[in-house]
């Protein structure tokens, strides 16, 4: 398919630093609408809708990065995130800067840590 629509193929070794980076970057591209957050409170916020979410139990994640991307919103008594990655925020910006317009934001706190990136 690739080559049928003149694209360039090329790949990443896995013992290349950037391999995972990479896939998380290539993910991002079609889920940069999901992604959150970690604020001083210790939840998260989902960026643009403000949403505040927990990550769910069952993800393999045993930290609290900044910043994650994330497959599933989980409603039970609470609002959960699953099969949760970490990102760095600037891959945001690069994913979709139509949809990352900062003079959009309502949360001048999201906004405020992008323009640092």
């Amino acid at each position: 398919m690739a080559v049928k629509q003149g694209l360039e193929m090329s790949s990443t070794s896995p013992n290349d630093g950037e391999f995972y980076d990479n896939i998380k970057r290539c993910l991002l591209s079609g889920f940069f609408m999901q992604s959150a957050h970690l604020e001083r409170a210790g939840h998260y916020l989902t960026l643009k809708d403000d949403q505040v979410v927990m990550i769910h139990p069952s993800t393999s994640i045993d930290s609290k990065p900044s910043w994650v991307m994330y497959n599933e919103f989980v409603l039970t008594t609470k609002n959960y995130i699953r099969t949760v990655t970490v990102i760095k925020p600037e891959w945001l910006l690069e994913a979709s800067p139509e949809y990352f317009d900062l003079d959009e934001f309502k949360n001048t706190e999201y906004k405020k840590k992008l323009e640092r990136v």
